[in-house]
């Protein structure tokens, strides 16, 4: 997604709206050091303004993301640059009347905010009344239209409104922000030489949705100041559906927030995820239940059986013991935590430029291959560090020699600290891992859920003329619940003729008709019409569609309905 910033202008005045451009918005290049001095909200709304008016522009392809960037956009151009900012859809704009109407709004609401707010000012501190003058009124504010899909808007309705607004630039200056989802080139196309030679352009280039999900990792899940974490096969399902279905960040963070949800629920341990101190307070005031769910912890019964009989017994048995024990295992965890990403993050920044990337281009892929195992008996790990028997071998200088006891320290601190979380003891109260909820709350499969209410539409109805036995068709159920159950007994394909018998057939048992009559399977136009409708919403559901192989036929999609 590409962000065209107009400004429109004359020929005489164009240097003006040039010079009004340098001193409301400047590009910032987005370093790390200047990330660092904002907090999450502001990392995650992908838009940040500092007070120096400095203007960042984060965009990228996650369409999904779209409304909350030009919110948050709208709300930032508000604060730093103008009031006067008024956001449109082409829906909305089928003329050029509608344009200036919702833009003329826009700025007489704010013009009375404004008004308003300095009359309250005035009658606080009266003495300044006399000193208000013209200049100190926002009379020279530029007006910010967003456009925020250009490429569904009506050419004639663009061309016609930036016309009307040239003739005013001198004592209105205009600012168009243009959303173009396709290339710069749509500009050309939708727009003459006469009209585009009135705007003066400049254009701004987003990040790219895997550096916004780079700086989510960096900020929430690679932190040791959070203690909630995420397994490996979690995180897997998390950017598996950011990948491969709506490259969303806002998504990936709600789908980060149901699984603190579901964790807190669904683990009575979670009390003690939380921070260190308030965790070891947690620990020493344990209930006897708790204490027992502590105990069948996989991770504690590992660490129970790597202790001598005696301290066994103890572990067992005496519920004090088990408090402390488990105080010091929080402690481990945590220290754990703050050991564990600093050596990650040296790690990828060692091995992150070697060709074909070996242990993964992105830090989060190398994360999940030190929490699921042993990152060090990989090959990737092996390839990745030089081999000792070739070392010993061959003479080396001494840049070799500096080299090979720096990877041999790094080799030490990766075997030490990048062990699998699953290792921890505790590891549960902090790591949530059931990644089947969560794929199968957050990644639905819709087509189960329709043919399970197709088939069985007593449950979400809740009428009890709709029960029936198994294999059996209520005439009562909606006209779509008959048709697809009609359809389960036919092949593949379907012939519409024998089809619509059917329907009639069920329908004259819904209106108390003898079957054996001559009535019986006569249809009228409305029972045709309800038949074709029901058909229809079948072939947009995507069970049928037509095919040329026969004549009044249709072709059946799938198989193994409900």
């Amino acid at each position: 997604y590409i962000f065209f910033l107009y400004f429109l202008s004359n020929k005489c005045n164009l240097d003006e709206q040039k010079k009004l451009l340098s001193k409301t918005l400047k590009i910032k290049s987005c370093d790390g050091k200047n990330i660092g001095t904002y907090s999450t909200a502001s990392l995650l709304a992908l838009s940040i303004i500092d007070l120096c008016e400095t203007f960042y522009c984060h965009l990228g392809v996650n369409v999904p993301d779209h409304a909350m960037t030009f919110r948050s956009l709208c709300n930032l151009l508000q604060d730093s640059v103008t009031p006067f900012v008024v956001s449109v859809h082409a829906k909305e704009c089928a003329d050029p009347v509608l344009v200036i109407n919702l833009t003329l709004v826009c700025q007489a609401t704010l013009t009375i905010r404004i008004i308003g707010l300095l009359q309250k000012c005035t009658q606080v501190f009266p003495q300044r009344t006399e000193s208000l003058t013209n200049s100190d009124l926002p009379q020279s504010l530029p007006v910010v239209v967003i456009f925020k899909d250009f490429e569904a808007f009506n050419s004639q309705v663009l061309q016609d409104f930036i016309l009307i607004c040239s003739r005013y630039t001198q004592e209105l200056p205009f600012i168009f922000i243009f959303g173009i989802a396709t290339s710069p080139s749509a500009i050309q196309h939708r727009l003459p030489h006469s009209v585009s030679s009135l705007l003066c352009i400049e254009v701004f280039h987003s990040l790219s949705c895997t550096q916004h999900l780079a700086s989510v990792f960096d900020k929430l899940i690679l932190n040791s100041q959070f203690p909630f974490k995420l397994s490996s096969r979690v995180i897997q399902v998390l950017v598996g559906i950011f990948l491969y279905h709506d490259f969303s960040v806002q998504n990936f963070v709600k789908g980060l927030q149901f699984s603190m949800l579901e964790h807190f629920k669904s683990q009575p341990l979670s009390m003690l995820c939380c921070q260190k101190q308030e965790a070891l307070l947690s620990a020493k005031t344990l209930s006897k239940k708790n204490v027992e769910r502590i105990r069948h912890l996989p991770s504690f019964m590992r660490y129970v059986e790597t202790q001598e009989p005696q301290e066994q017994v103890q572990l067992l048995t005496n519920d004090e013991h088990v408090k402390e024990v488990c105080q010091q295992l929080l402690k481990n965890l945590h220290k754990y935590h703050k050991n564990y990403y600093p050596i990650l993050q040296c790690l990828h920044s060692l091995t992150s430029s070697l060709p074909k990337f070996p242990l993964g281009k992105h830090i989060r892929e190398l994360h999940v291959s030190c929490i699921e195992k042993n990152l060090w008996e990989t090959e990737e790990y092996d390839s990745t560090l030089l081999e000792k028997e070739s070392r010993r071998t061959k003479r080396m200088n001494p840049f070799e020699v500096l080299r090979s006891q720096v990877i041999e320290f790094i080799d030490s601190l990766v075997r030490e600290y990048l062990t699998p979380a699953e290792l921890q003891p505790l590891n549960e109260v902090c790591y949530y891992n059931s990644s089947g909820v969560l794929r199968q709350r957050l990644n639905v499969t819709p087509r189960t859920s329709i043919q399970a209410a197709l088939s069985h539409p007593f449950y979400y109805l809740q009428n009890e003329s709709l029960k029936t036995d198994a294999g059996t068709i209520s005439s009562a159920a909606p006209d779509l619940c008959i048709v697809y159950k009609l359809h389960l007994e036919c092949g593949r394909l379907i012939n519409l003729y024998d089809w619509l018998e059917a329907f009639l057939t069920v329908m004259s048992a819904a209106e108390d008709q003898d079957t054996n009559s001559e009535e019986c399977g006569k249809y009228d136009s409305l029972k045709h019409a309800r038949f074709i409708q029901a058909v229809s919403e079948m072939e947009f559901l995507g069970f049928i569609k037509s095919t040329k192989q026969k004549t009044d036929h249709v072709a059946r999609l799938t198989w193994g309905g409900c």
